[in-house]
């Protein structure tokens, strides 16, 4: 049995993300095994008219996904919109519904559907209803959403992902070296017990990766020959910048997608080739030693946190992203309800999203026990001198650690009443090594040399910029 999905939504605003919707709910590996889609614009013509056709389509459907925008739509003889009609008519026959709203402001929207969005959020509908900004986010919140139909439904099971049999698996896609490899490591960092020359069987069994003997989708994650024929998702993505926003060219771009120790190893080196280590020459000797920009073990702690602790259920997976001011990942998932953002920088209770992953992290030496990661990270760059990392929630669906390559962080100046160009004038110093009036003329042709001028000196006042050079020629230097 499938399960029948009607998406509504106006057709001419929407019709991208209609689309989007069925293509990714028939194209998903799982999905397409219980969901069927209607679009109306897919539908063959009938006699009836095109209102009776609609609601009876609603009226035989198990789920409506309803997309809200800006526009109404065109209101029917009882002056409401199809949109408005399929909505009523779900919930009067009982329909599951989903609702996904296409932006955060209210303000422009028209009055019909500022209505609706009052209808749907009166508490007494009993209607969900989720926010997206974007194509992914509006397809990872109908992924999550009707992730949640099949586990009701029995279908999918209701533990954690990392615990859940990999469907298809067997011992062959596990990589006996790998294994062996996390064993040895796990006797000598954690005097883990298992003899080296165990059973394989025996070693994912003590390691809980298997249930009813049968491998786990964490066991193919940790040690799969190609865990990316499982889970497309799985991997990691890497990604240089030359300024200090998401600009293409891109100056390297690597996706690794082997097991997740190799993922983590892989984003490391990517981010420590990426970042400068200044040359000290140590007192009284000849050597020098080469520290990081960044400390080591903060930038792995913050990979290895995402791969352990993002949302494996998500079609999205890890970003790791090197500007010339910062390096930030980002994963998918939330903080567990017990935890706030300010609690990652004292001592907290570990919450793993995904406990044994995490576990076998920990006795591969990769992670931290007991929320002490977090607090490590920010100690070793208090000692280091660099700024503390910053972590971020977007939106309860996404999780950030920004790592400052300078004190000069977005948060920082923020605080400082610097206008929008004094801001860009910070952000282009970074990114060329210094900054020119002539250079900062390009950027704003129409604003005089004078004021211009002006800006550059309030930067040296609040010591942010550092003049260099005569006064012809002059650059200003962070």
């Amino acid at each position: 049995m499938k399960y029948k999905v009607f998406v509504s939504g106006v057709q001419k605003e929407l019709k991208v993300e209609r689309r989007t919707v069925k293509d990714f709910v028939i194209g998903n590996p799982l999905f397409k095994d219980y969901f069927d889609v209607f679009l109306f614009e897919d539908s063959p013509a009938k006699s009836v008219s095109a209102e009776k056709s609609y609601l009876d389509e609603v009226r035989g459907t198990d789920i409506y996904i309803g997309l809200i925008g800006q526009k109404y739509g065109i209101a029917g003889r009882n002056k409401v919109s199809p949109t408005e009609a399929e909505f009523t008519e779900a919930r009067k026959s009982g329909k599951q519904i989903l609702i996904f709203i296409k932006g955060e402001d209210d303000a422009d929207r028209e009055p019909g559907v500022l209505r609706l969005i009052n209808e749907i959020r009166n508490p007494k509908r009993g209607v969900r209803y989720k926010r997206f900004s974007d194509l992914q986010q509006l397809k990872d919140l109908v992924f999550a959403s009707l992730l949640e139909v099949l586990k009701d439904a029995g279908i999918v099971g209701r533990g954690d992902f990392d615990e859940r049999v990999c469907l298809r698996a067997t011992f062959d896609d596990i990589d006996e070296i790998k294994v062996r490899w996390l064993l040895k490591m796990a006797r000598a960092a954690r005097k883990y017990p298992l003899k080296e020359d165990a059973p394989l069987e025996d070693i994912l069994t003590h390691l809980d990766l298997l249930k009813d003997g049968k491998i786990t989708n964490a066991a193919i994650l940790l040690f799969g020959k190609n865990p990316h024929r499982f889970f497309l998702q799985a991997e990691v993505k890497c990604l240089q910048f030359s300024g200090t926003e998401v600009v293409k060219p891109f100056l390297n771009y690597q996706v690794y997608s082997g097991n997740l120790f190799e993922q983590v190893d892989k984003a490391l080196a990517f981010v420590l080739d990426a970042i400068k280590f200044p040359v000290i020459q140590q007192s009284g000797t000849a050597q020098a030693s080469r520290p990081y920009e960044l400390p080591e073990f903060a930038v792995q702690e913050a990979i290895v946190n995402a791969v352990a602790h993002r949302n494996y259920n998500s079609t999205s997976g890890v970003q790791v992203m090197v500007f010339v001011d910062r390096v930030e990942i980002w994963n998918s998932g939330s903080l567990p309800p017990a935890l706030r953002l300010e609690d990652l920088k004292k001592p907290h209770t570990s919450f793993p999203a995904n406990p044994l992953i995490a576990n076998v992290l920990y006795l591969g030496n990769y992670a931290q026990r007991a929320g002490s990661g977090t607090m490590e990270m920010v100690e070793q760059c208090r000692v280091q001198g660099t700024p503390e990392p910053e972590f971020i929630l977007i939106r309860n669906l996404e999780f950030r650690s920004v790592l400052p390559r300078d004190a000069y962080t977005e948060s920082s100046l923020s605080k400082l009443g610097l206008n929008e160009r004094q801001l860009r004038a910070v952000r282009l110093a970074k990114e060329k090594g210094s900054i020119s009036l002539t250079d900062f003329k390009v950027i704003y042709p129409a604003m005089t040399e004078r004021t211009l001028s002006r800006d550059l000196l309030v930067l040296v006042s609040k010591k942010i910029l550092k003049p260099k050079g005569e006064k012809k020629g002059r650059r200003y230097g962070l």
